[in-house]
């Protein structure tokens, strides 16, 4: 894997690496420059726009210099009211063009943003589980979200002090032009503020990368206490003052350093405008005695006033330029951060589509596994707020060790093991969230490598023990397994799920809004959905991770009638612990240390009196066929939706 360094000093020191704001990562710049590339014309654009209106800026003075000489000193009312005409005409093309500067900048800087997010949530997407996993989500979503937004700001405020850059240039050749003794004398006072103003830019870019990760730190906080599972662990575990105090802490640091961020903003503007007030009041004390000793006309001094009025404009816009340029980089620069991560699984570009008219076999050959660490798929960025810090470089052990067995087509395998030996790991696999260690898993004899993921995500579904739905309507729920599915197929499955009448009883019926996680529906009502949108998907290999695990009798009774027409002329993998699910298996393989440690059917493993046997004994034989199990979302009758409750 390829991370991008948080700090640049020692790849600097290398001397190849392009120079960067101390800080800032090597070759930022550049790489956020080749976002630019596709919109040259457009910046080409936006510069001559620019020219244009600096041009204005430095005509305005010189029609003001003619005003005053050529009109009022010679009581010519004509001159007045035509060069005030003209200046007013130059007024209103001068506000038509900051428009058009306006639209240009915000334009560009809005699609670098749409670039930037397209590659950013797609490459995410095709990060590990692993990343998901390790990764505080409300984070990554502030680094995605908010800092692209403070990005696209920033970059359309940037490209606005192009054009004072422009005219600052243009007033500076103006002032010279007039009167170079003048100009000489009041612009040697800019040199005395660019020491300070460099220093306030450096201490900006500090504390916005510190703002930046106290707001990304603390939407990850709010995105875990206010989602529907962490408010009700909070109300029925919670420490609410001590909660209270860690969120009024990361309050306390994000007010200090939003405190310090607005006092240096500000102080740029007041060493420009200082220097504004100086200059302005300098060139008064000796253009006045210039026109008295009859060096110049009083236009001339007028022009020159208003040149520098013109002058420290652009200057006091070009003091937050530093602060702009560095919040651009500071963001892509935590953006790239997450595109530099390598993917673990990567379609192959000579990937084949896998075709099956009826279910094909799985088969594990000599497959090993060990879950990635922490370096290999994640940032440590990612999971500030984890108390204790996150081990790096720690390989993890190996949870599967050259592990075979084969799953003929259109059977049922039922894993059984004790807790940790790998079962969840192994469906994980033939579903392609991780690729084995060594070793190879094959569906229909086909590698799983050498397969498309479209085709494999149509040929493999999956049905957890902990459902999840989004917080929509239930058609929409269903329908993200195939929407294009029509009404008619919608009630069908619902209907193989064992689910349709509770639907068809809802007044809203499959337009009734399930809540967040799912949450207004209990276990046994998520699972059946679950089931449903599986039918709509219609694979042909089924994946099962204790669906049934934590129901009650009643719910799992309504499951396994659903799952009957789930898994009819399906080859399944199920995780069992319920003893139904197990004898209506085709095989037993039972799985412990990360191997194979017995398989055959219910009555031969019982007969050789192994580690199914023992399972049997005391987990299996315990609970019977159908046993009561807690309710996995809390204790107490489940409230019917029809009425708004539920889980």
């Amino acid at each position: 894997m390829v991370l991008m360094p948080s700090t640049g000093g020692a790849l600097r020191a290398g001397g190849g690496a392009d120079p960067e704001p101390s800080g800032i990562s090597p070759g930022t710049s550049r790489r956020v420059l080749a976002y630019l590339r596709p919109y040259t014309g457009k910046l080409a654009l936006f510069a001559f726009v620019a020219v244009l209106e600096a041009l204005i800026v430095v005509a305005t003075p010189l029609l003001l210099k003619r005003i005053v000489d050529e009109g009022i000193l010679k009581d010519d009312s004509g001159s007045i009211t035509t060069l005030a005409c003209l200046t007013a005409g130059l007024a209103v093309l001068d506000a038509l063009l900051q428009l058009a500067l306006a639209y240009i900048s915000g334009w560009i800087g809005q699609a670098v943003t749409y670039e930037l997010r397209v590659q950013a949530l797609g490459h995410v997407q095709r990060l590990p589980v692993a990343f998901f996993t390790r990764t505080q989500t409300g984070v990554l979503v502030g680094r995605l979200h908010m800092d692209l937004i403070m990005m696209q700001q920033a970059f359309s405020q940037l490209l606005m002090t192009v054009t004072s850059a422009v005219a600052v240039v243009m007033v500076v050749a103006e002032l010279f032009y007039l009167s170079w003794l003048l100009a000489a004398v009041t612009l040697v006072l800019i040199p005395l503020f660019l020491l300070p103003w460099i220093y306030v830019g450096r201490v900006m870019e500090r504390y916005t990368r510190q703002s930046m990760e106290a707001n990304a730190g603390l939407a990850g906080v709010l995105q875990e206490r206010f989602n529907v599972q962490g408010a009700m662990l909070s109300k029925l575990f919670g420490r609410p003052k001590q909660e209270m105090a860690e969120y009024e802490g990361r309050l306390e640091k994000l007010r200090r350093v939003g405190v310090s961020v607005v006092v240096y903003s500000r102080m740029a503007f007041i060493i420009m405008a200082l220097m504004a007030s100086l200059t302005t009041a300098l060139a008064y004390g000796v253009g006045g005695g210039l026109v008295l000793n009859g060096t110049f006309q009083l236009g001339t001094l007028i022009a020159l006033a208003t040149l520098l009025g013109r002058l420290f404009g652009p200057i006091t816009q070009l003091s937050g330029m530093q602060a702009n340029a560095l919040t651009v980089l500071v963001s892509c620069e935590r953006v790239f951060e997450i595109l530099d991560l390598k993917p673990l699984i990567e379609e192959r570009p000579d990937a084949v589509r896998l075709t099956v008219n009826t279910a094909p076999d799985i088969e594990l050959d000599d497959v090993s596994f060990r879950y990635p660490g922490a370096d290999e798929v994640s940032l440590a960025s990612l999971e500030q707020n984890v108390r204790g810090g996150r081990e790096r470089g720690e390989e993890a052990s190996e949870v599967l060790r050259h592990l075979s067995l084969r799953a003929p087509a259109g059977t049922l395998t039922a894993l059984v093991g004790p807790s940790g030996a790998g079962k969840t790991t192994l469906t994980h696999l033939v579903s392609r969230l991780y690729d084995p260690t060594s070793g190879t898993v094959r569906i229909g004899g086909h590698d799983l490598r050498d397969l498309s993921f479209d085709s494999l995500r149509e040929t493999v579904g999956v049905v957890s023990q902990d459902t999840y739905l989004f917080h929509d309507t239930i058609r929409e729920n269903l329908a993200y397994a195939r929407p294009a599915a029509t009404e008619d197929e919608l009630l069908a499955a619902c209907e193989g799920a064992q689910i349709r009448d509770l639907i068809e009883s809802l007044p809203k019926g499959l337009d009734t809004v399930v809540g967040d996680r799912g949450f207004r529906l209990s276990g046994g009502e998520k699972q059946r959905l679950a089931i449903a949108r599986l039918l709509l998907k219609a694979p042909s290999v089924v994946v099962l991770d204790e669906a049934t695990a934590h129901l009650d009798s009643e719910s799992e009774a309504a499951v396994q009638r659903a799952l009957k027409t789930a898994l009819r002329d399906r080859t399944s993998l199920v995780i069992a612990h319920r003893l139904s699910t197990i004898r209506e298996a085709d095989q037993i393989v039972v799985i412990d240390d990360g191997g194979v440690r017995e398989r055959g059917t219910h009555e031969e493993l019982l007969a050789g009196g192994g580690l199914y046997a023992e399972l049997y004994h005391t987990q299996f034989a315990k609970s019977g066929d159908g046993a009561a199990g807690p309710e996995r979302n809390g204790a107490g009758p489940v409230p019917q939706p029809a009425s708004g409750g539920g889980r």
